[in-house]
This record gives structure tokens, C-alpha cells and sequence, in this order.
């Protein structure tokens, strides 16, 4: 099974209350899921599989931590269909203590683009407030805005709306984009 990304918008959901773990969904706009994770809990290295759906019969993508504990975490990002690398997301750990960035790397591990929080008074917030303010994030290939993220201010699902309608030349493999809103859902939960 390939995947398949033809829409320009997507929403992540991650349940908040949830005992152990934690459920990713992805949603096409019209409400059907095109990716499903259960993380297992306690597991010290991020080892995120994405399934086409809950039944987790055929596995789409991984996102996988390169190391245990990193404030400057490198993910790959694998089609588990092809066995091919689409790359890499770096969490720039020192930057983003104030405000989050990551880099976007291609398969080769060159720098191709950034993803940050659009605002440092909204960021400051974000963290003297617990996580009630929610947070928007532009992904950019070179200069050129590609994709926002938006997280929503529902106190009981995670929910990221990921939208590629700004990415107009095509520049930005979605597969990425999928999976740093994924890890915006993860990295959060975890913070919050």
C-alpha cells in the first residue's frame, strides 16, 4: 500500500487522557483517517510507527529517534512502504527553550527548511501559561512558507491542523509534514 497525500489540509489528534501511551490519529478533511499510532509507554527512544488505520495491519511511515536522551533530537523519517529515507526533523534544543525550531533535513541530511513557533510573545505564553495558549508554527523551505501548523485550545484532545495550501511549487514532501505535527503532539504531551 503506498501512501497517498493528495489533500492540502490534514488534522493530528492525540487523546490527552489516556492511561498509559498515547493514540495519534490523522485525518483527511472530510474525517477519515489516514494514519494511525499507538506509542507504547515508558519507552525511553521514540520509536513512532504509522499505520494506515486502527487496525494496524499495514504500516505506512516510521519517525525514530536517533538517540535515548537529546535536548537537540534528530528523527528520521522512513516510508515504510519503500524502505525509503525522506529525511530528518532536528529539534534545535537550546533555541527552543524560548521558542521552538526545528530543521527540516532531506534524505542526504542537508539543511533544507525550518519550522518554528510564528511568535515569541505567543511562545512566552505558551510556557508561563502551561500549554492553555495555543501554538502556530511556520514550516519553510528556504525562505518560502510551505505549511502552518495550528494546535488547538481544547483542553482534552491534542489537535494540530496541518495546512499545505501555502505550498504552491510543491517544495515540501508532506510525509515530513505529517510527521513534525506528529511530533508537535508528542513533544507537547509530554511537556504539558
Amino acid at each position: 500500500m503506498a501512501i497517498s497525500l493528495e489533500h492540502s489540509q490534514y488534522t493530528v489528534h492525540r487523546k490527552v487522557l489516556q492511561l498509559v501511551g498515547a493514540s495519534f490519529r490523522v485525518l483527511d478533511p472530510g474525517g477519515q483517517v489516514v494514519f494511525y499510532s499507538q506509542l507504547k509507554a515508558f519507552k525511553l527512544k521514540e520509536d513512532i510507527r504509522l499505520y494506515a488505520d486502527e487496525d494496524m495491519q499495514s504500516e505506512l511511515m516510521t519517525i525514530g529517534a536517533r538517540q535515548v536522551i537529546d535536548i537537540s533530537a534528530a528523527y528520521d523519517v522512513v516510508d515504510s512502504t519503500t524502505g525509503e529515507k525522506v529525511g530528518a526533523l532536528k529539534r534545535e534544543g537550546l533555541k527552543s527553550i524560548l521558542r521552538d525550531e526545528w530543521t527540516i533535513l532531506d534524505a542526504g541530511e542537508n539543511e533544507v527548511g525550518k519550522i518554528k513557533e510564528s511568535s515569541w510573545l505567543v511562545a512566552a505564553l505558551t510556557r508561563l501559561f502551561g500549554g492553555l495558549i495555543p501554538q502556530t508554527y511556520n514550516i519553510t523551505i528556504g525562505d518560502t512558507l510551505v505549511a502552518t501548523m495550528r494546535q488547538s485550545a481544547n483542553p482534552f484532545v491534542m489537535s494540530i491542523a496541518l495546512d499545505f495550501g501555502p505550498d504552491t511549487q510543491a517544495l515540501f514532501d508532506r510525509r515530513l509534514g505529517i510527521a513534525a505535527a506528529i511530533l508537535m503532539c508528542a513533544i507537547e504531551g509530554k511537556q504539558g
